[in-house]
């Protein structure tokens, strides 16, 4: 689950949604900065966070914050569980995506280390990252014997691709968090190498994008949050008050700087 705080309360957002949002900025991406499988690694972007599907329909209470966590809150122990059971999710979707999806957990342990710090969820997460290592390279050979996916395949192709869906969910989070200030995304996937991208806000939720990535002239994004006005002290409490929270839309509009 995002937070995002406006004036009228807190407007909480469902990581499912967050994903859906990286799928559409992955359909959009230009054809100059062309990638292969086109709509597998689109899916992908769209269910990388498969995994959360089912804490989102139960979400939990921070009783520090009295609101629900927010998915940078949780312990390291409910993540690899979440993160655990992403592939056999996706699975049924395809075995390419699946592999990103994978891939796309495994990556956010091993750039975010905040988990080395306690000996317990140390050996959480190694044991999830040797469980998800032996399950990618399973399926890394399993796509080399395929005739359509074997050139897809190699190191090169994988890691780029595992790089764009890790972009496109960094800017989808930024976007439905509220982008407030410029943003620069560095080392992006650009084209042939890698390029920075810069995100200016200007106003209403319109903003620049430079350099320009989309195929349209203009992107438009819209998504759904619930309105949160009252912190909470059961969770129950918390979980009625979302079912039966005001539905807020959210507008974003990219345009070239």
């Amino acid at each position: 689950m995002l937070h995002r705080q406006e004036t009228a309360g807190l407007v909480v957002i469902t990581q499912p949604t967050h994903s859906w949002i990286a799928g559409c900025l992955a359909r959009m991406w230009g054809e100059q900065c062309g990638f292969a499988p086109r709509e597998e690694v689109c899916l992908a972007a769209e269910q990388h966070d498969i995994g959360w599907v089912g804490w989102e329909t139960a979400p939990t209470l921070n009783f520090e914050t009295g609101y629900p966590h927010n998915f940078m809150e949780l312990p390291t122990e409910i993540h690899t569980q979440i993160w655990s059971g992403a592939k056999k999710l996706a699975l049924p979707f395809g075995r390419y995506a699946t592999l990103l999806v994978s891939l796309h957990g495994t990556g956010l342990f091993e750039r975010f280390r905040n988990w080395q710090e306690s000996p317990t969820s140390s050996q959480l997460v190694k044991a999830y990252l040797e469980q998800e290592y032996d399950f990618q390279e399973q399926l890394i050979a399993n796509l080399k014997n395929d005739s359509h996916y074997a050139s897809y395949a190699t190191p090169e192709i994988i890691d780029r691709n595992r790089s764009l869906v890790a972009l496109w969910d960094t800017l989808s989070l930024t976007l439905c968090m509220g982008l407030r200030e410029e943003r620069q995304f560095y080392q992006a996937p650009i084209g042939s190498g890698e390029m920075t991208l810069t995100l200016t806000p200007i106003e209403n939720d319109i903003i620049k994008v430079n350099p320009w990535v989309f195929e349209q002239n203009e992107v438009t994004l819209v998504y759904e949050g619930r309105l949160l006005q009252e912190k909470f002290v059961d969770e129950t409490t918390m979980r009625n008050a979302l079912e039966n929270a005001t539905w807020v839309s959210i507008v974003n509009r990219l345009i070239p700087a």
